[in-house]
């Protein structure tokens, strides 16, 4: 049978600290090849809006300890809002009922069979939260108790959720040009986390004084400079765009999340991708020599120096993210509902066929 699981049931069975237990070990695994990630490819074409367009994107990636491999895909209209001076990437909830795409399927590495099919949104959310919590257990100092989030989406809570598996933060100062967003962050997270999360009206309020900064926006342009760095910071992106090429240049240790220095671009005749211009998204640090910093699954295997000193200042950016993250998370998620029996089974023949493809 092929279990079906919603994005309540990985809600309801994964944690933060399963993500980040199971990364760090299979990162391991990783760093040494025998785990392998395909680089994500993003393909572009025309939609009816004028104002979007079309996105397929994918990833895969095998965990040959956990006996599984996945596939990502999702199935976007993307938009590129102005707001506040700054250009943001949307994804519009374009289908039917104001719904997203995106779906993992998970395969059995000895029958070829798919064991799993569920949403993506909760578990990419994990996998990006669990990827920059590792980057804090491992570069920031182990007395930190202020932390500074840039952000206040979906994906900013997941950050807050990892800095505080991994550290014992007592204070966290959230910022977004949103009054009412950022605000009801602070209490929903107050809450959820039992630490003290303070709204502040400007950014330099979020990162004067904190030991970590983590910026998790979907803006395609710059939000974290190199004069708000301090002796001792630890910095994290949820995307490279987020970081100027001058908190490159000022950290003294930076650290990737992978080698690709961007997806696997292809578009169609005539598109003109926001993320491509001069300056912006993809073009934000252009300038750097990725093929020469090293990586989180080398700083865990232990093949990289992390933090020497209590004054260093260290960075990671979550570059690109791994379908590697999808087969490690999806192994943990789908032994957990195999488990408490969550999901609903369908036949396994529904996914497979007799004809030799």
């Amino acid at each position: 049978m092929t279990l079906i699981l919603s994005n309540e049931d990985v809600s309801r069975l994964l944690t933060m600290p399963d993500c980040i237990t199971g990364l760090e070990i299979a990162y391991r695994e990783l760093a040494e090849g025998r785990g392998v990630s395909r680089t994500r490819s993003d393909t572009y074409a025309p939609t009816s809006r004028d104002d979007a367009l079309y996105c397929l994107k994918s990833m895969d990636g095998i965990a040959p300890h956990l006996g599984v491999g996945a596939v990502r895909i999702n199935s976007d209209i993307l938009t590129w809002p102005q707001d506040g001076g700054s250009t943001r990437r949307v994804k519009a909830p374009a289908a039917p009922n104001a719904r997203y795409v995106g779906l993992v399927l998970l395969f059995s590495t000895e029958t070829g069979e798919p064991l799993a099919i569920f949403p993506d949104g909760v578990v990419q959310r994990l996998r990006v939260g669990a990827a920059n919590g590792l980057a804090v257990k491992y570069l920031a100092r182990a007395d930190a108790k202020v932390a500074g989030l840039l952000g206040t989406g979906w994906q900013a809570g997941a950050q807050a959720m990892a800095a505080v598996a991994v550290r014992d933060i007592e204070v966290l100062r959230c910022y977004s040009p949103n009054q009412a967003r950022r605000e009801a962050f602070a209490t929903e997270m107050t809450t959820q986390l039992g630490i003290e999360v303070q709204p502040v009206k400007t950014p330099e309020a979020a990162v004067d004084g904190a030991d970590i900064v983590m910026c998790a926006t979907n803006t395609i342009d710059p939000v974290f400079f190199a004069q708000w760095m301090a002796p001792g910071m630890h910095v994290s992106a949820v995307t490279r765009r987020e970081l100027g090429r001058d908190v490159i240049d000022r950290a003294d240790r930076v650290f990737l999340h992978t080698p690709a220095e961007t997806p696997i671009n292809t578009l169609s005749a005539g598109v003109v991708l926001p993320e491509l211009e001069k300056g912006k998204g993809w073009r934000v640090t252009q300038a750097v020599d990725f093929a020469k910093l090293p990586l989180l699954t080398d700083l865990i295997a232990g093949r990289a120096t992390g933090r020497a000193t209590q004054d260093e200042i260290t960075c990671f950016i979550n570059n690109l993210g791994l379908g590697y993250q999808f087969a490690v998370t999806g192994a943990l998620l789908y032994a957990k509902a195999k488990a408490t029996g969550a999901g609903r089974d369908l036949p396994t023949d529904w996914f497979t066929e007799t004809e030799h493809p």
